[in-house]
Order: C-alpha cells, then sequence, then structure tokens
C-alpha cells in the first residue's frame, strides 16, 4: 500500500502535467476546461446545424467583469472569487493556482497601478503563458512565480487578499494549504476562494474514476469538513458568499464510467457544490 506522502506526489506530478498541457494546448487555441485536455468536463455537443459546441459546466462566464482579459481565461475555475474580494486601491494581491492570469488582472483592475499583485502556479507553463499576457498588457506591478500551495515561497504577513478560484480541491492536505494562506496574510487581511465541495457520498467506482482526469470532483471533500478545516486555521468570519450546484451531465458520465456505473450512480444522493467562502485573519 502507498504511503499518503507517495499518494499526494502522485497527485502534485499529475497536476503539473495537466495544467501543463492545458496551457501547451491554449497557446494552440485549443479548448481546454477544468479538467484538462480529456475534455471530462467539456463534452462537445453538436446543434441542428452539425456545429460543435464547447462548453464548461464548472466555470462561471467573467464577461463584463472590468479588467477580463479573453486570452488569460482557460476556464478552468468554478466560480469568480474577485467578486466577493472586497479590493480596495493599493492592495498587495495573491492568486494560488493563478493560471494564466485570469483573476489576477480583474484584480488589477481594481486594486490599481499602486497595488502589488502575484500569482502562484505550480505549472512552468502556466506562468510563462501569465507573464506573456501580462507584458503584451504592459503591466509591471504583477509577478507570476512557480510555487507550492503547501509551501508558499513567500513571506509571511505580505498580502492584504488571497485569492484561489478552484484549485484548493486539487491540494492533498487542505489544513497545510489554509495555514499558509494564514500565514502570507496580513494581520486583518482575508481571502476569497472559490472551490468545489461535495455533500454527500460519492461511490468509490466513481470517485476513482475522477481521480484519473485532474478538476472536477478529484480531491474535492465534504463541504462541513472544509469549511471546519478552514474555521480550525484561525480565520473568523468564515461566510458562504455563493452557492450553486455542478449538475453534471448524465452522457460525460456514461464516457467516463460506461452505462452500468452511470445508472447505478443515479441510487446515490449527493451533490457537487461550488462554494465561494471569504475567511478574515485577525
Amino acid at each position: 500500500m502507498k504511503s499518503q506522502k507517495e499518494e499526494s506526489k502522485k497527485l502534485k506530478a499529475l497536476v503539473r502535467e495537466k495544467y501543463s498541457e492545458i496551457a501547451l494546448l491554449s497557446d494552440e487555441g485549443e479548448a481546454a476546461g477544468c479538467c484538462g485536455p480529456t475534455g471530462c468536463c467539456n463534452p462537445g455537443t453538436r446543434d441542428q446545424t452539425g456545429d460543435s459546441t464547447y462548453f464548461n459546466i464548472m466555470a462561471e462566464s467573467y464577461e463584463g467583469q472590468k479588467g477580463y482579459q479573453r486570452d488569460a481565461d482557460l476556464s478552468l475555475g468554478c466560480g469568480i472569487p474577485v467578486e466577493f474580494a472586497d479590493f480596495k486601491p493599493g492592495q498587495s494581491v495573491l492568486d494560488l493556482g493563478s493560471g494564466a492570469g485570469n483573476d489576477i488582472f480583474v484584480a488589477r483592475s481594481l486594486v490599481g497601478e499602486t497595488g502589488r499583485l502575484t500569482g502562484l502556479d505550480f505549472s512552468e507553463a502556466m506562468i510563462r503563458k501569465a507573464r506573456a499576457n501580462a507584458e503584451k498588457m504592459g503591466y509591471e506591478n504583477i509577478d507570476f512565480i512557480v510555487g507550492d500551495i503547501e509551501d508558499i515561497p513567500l513571506e509571511s504577513g505580505r498580502f492584504d487578499v488571497v485569492l484561489s478560484n478552484c484549485v484548493l480541491n486539487l491540494v492533498p492536505d487542505k489544513r497545510t494549504a489554509f495555514a499558509e494562506i494564514f500565514r502570507v496574510l496580513k494581520s486583518g487581511g482575508h481571502f476569497s476562494i472559490s472551490d468545489i465541495v461535495l455533500e454527500g457520498t460519492i461511490p468509490e467506482p466513481i470517485q476513482k474514476a475522477a481521480e484519473a482526469y485532474v478538476g472536477c470532483v478529484s480531491g474535492a471533500m465534504q463541504k462541513e469538513e472544509y469549511l471546519e478545516i478552514v474555521r480550525s486555521g484561525g480565520f473568523s468570519n468564515v461566510l458562504v458568499r455563493k452557492e450553486r450546484e455542478i449538475v453534471i451531465p448524465h452522457d460525460w458520465l456514461i464516457r467516463l464510467l460506461g452505462e452500468e456505473q452511470a445508472t447505478i450512480l443515479k441510487t446515490h444522493h449527493f451533490r457537487v457544490l461550488s462554494i465561494t467562502i471569504n475567511g478574515k485573519k485577525p
């Protein structure tokens, strides 16, 4: 039996590989969503004209958000944490799992040129893409760095706001991740995080199948357990600001699990939820 450390290392390697592949595919103009280039969360559909349509069941549209940059939006999120981040001009902001820079660029439009923003991602390919996007737009108050959320390579008490969008569900040790968030926040600083959680138990075959696809429900935990980890990490004013159910298409389940397992799944009562939460460091 593999140790927890070995399993953690394996998952991190898979995350790095899949999200690097997403970055490279997007450079080539190919769509890739929350589950990576396998397309498990973004099955194509065809309308009556036969045209293929791309969609992502997790992502919410950033269209209309101030500072939105289409080239930086790879549809990898499950919420819009910047909506509840309560930014102020001049603040310092850290985005964990920053991808191609989508949330960072929206945040920059709100903290302004006097703010300082840092994006951290596990994938060097994503960091290169984000840096290219920032350079193209002439932004000089943004840094993108490679790093592990369980061991953030930045000093303590540095940030006013920490963001993350559908990333912490992929982190093996969530208690350590939230301890790191607490550490890098200033006193009185806060976080705004969107993530995937569960209500009810997913049958083991479905969970194992999902783990083959980075993203979606892989690594997601029960909602109340997730909130307990946040509260026990020392945060105050922990609030769920938004919650919505993710309805997974049955045809996607059939492709992933087969007809028999997909049918069995209907008899289990569980929900996959996108939540956006805030918490404050006292």
